[in-house]
């Protein structure tokens, strides 16, 4: 019991002395010419410097490093470091030099750093698009689009877009896509029955454009996408769609995508059911000529609801 006892004090107090020496600064050693001997002396932590030796009488004395000079570790040295970096042509001040650390420079937003020079972020071609975006320390990474996806244009930040499924949106595609390229779509045609030879469609149109406000505020198509019911059209739709078509047309293309997905919806039923006595109503004028989208935006005045 004894020996059992005296080992748990030995092991109890190595474990004090160790921890006594983790939280303990470190050590360097230092010829004291008073005694003539080697001493084990205190470093000084960062952002100082040793001012004083320590002594077999006195530890070591440590002084704050003085303006535009630093130390980031603890060191054993008699003066700081200067700060000698200087920011070249196209970086800028990212950190500010200061007691423990020396100025740090960083290229300019679409440079990267490559041998002492900022140079511009790769732009990756059409059919490829960014698999890594650019930092101030890499280069833009490009890879081909895969199968399903393009880019058609030549971006440092834009990734393969995918192809768009002209099937989920009612269509059939009318121009299949490649890397370079989205899929075109029509409407299928081949299961929706003709009425007659007239383009009842611009029934749809013209409600639709009734939507569009005169003043069109640049971020008027996201309120508008957020503030509908039912299914959100997808962020990539709605870029596709501001990618394609100007201003005045996209509050349409929006709309129309948006009936497409929302069929089920009672607001939605009860647009198509007035698309629907629009139509109707053209078709009586079936031998009018003349037919106008003038006629068109009188007939959706008189329309119910």
């Amino acid at each position: 019991m004894n020996k059992f006892l005296c080992c748990a004090l030995v092991l109890l107090d190595i474990s004090v002395k160790w921890t006594f020496q983790d939280d303990s600064p470190p050590k360097y050693l230092h010829y004291d010419p008073g005694t003539s001997r080697q001493l084990l002396c205190d470093q000084c932590p960062p952002g100082s410097y040793v001012k004083r030796h320590c002594s077999a009488s006195s530890p070591t004395q440590c002084a704050p490093c003085p303006a535009q000079y630093y130390a980031d570790e603890w060191n054993s040295n008699e003066e700081c470091q200067y700060c000698s970096t200087v920011c070249k042509e196209l970086q800028f001040v990212r950190q500010e030099c200061s007691s423990t650390q020396n100025r740090v420079c960083e290229c300019i937003p679409g440079r990267y750093l490559e041998l002492e020079f900022c140079l511009r972020h790769t732009e990756c071609p059409p059919g490829s698009g960014v698999a890594q975006a650019g930092t101030p320390e890499s280069d833009t990474v490009c890879e081909r689009c895969p199968d399903g996806f393009f880019s058609n244009e030549t971006s440092s930040k834009a990734a393969c877009l995918k192809h768009t499924n002209c099937s989920a949106l009612g269509f059939k595609i009318a121009v299949k896509g490649n890397e370079v390229r989205d899929n075109i779509c029509q409407e299928n045609t081949d299961t929706t029955p003709q009425k007659c030879g007239i383009d009842v469609t611009l029934c749809e149109e013209a409600m639709f454009r009734f939507a569009v406000p005169t003043h069109i505020t640049p971020n008027w198509l996201n309120i508008l996408a957020d503030s509908l019911p039912g299914t959100k059209v997808s962020t990539e739709n709605i870029e596709r769609i501001k990618q394609r078509h100007s201003p005045q047309e996209q509050t349409f293309h929006l709309l129309k995508l948006w009936k497409q997905q929302n069929k089920e919806q009672d607001m939605v039923k009860k647009i198509i059911q007035d698309i629907d006595h629009c139509e109707n109503s053209v078709l009586k004028h079936v031998g009018h000529l003349n037919l106008t989208f003038e006629h068109l935006n009188m007939l959706m005045a008189s329309l119910p609801g």
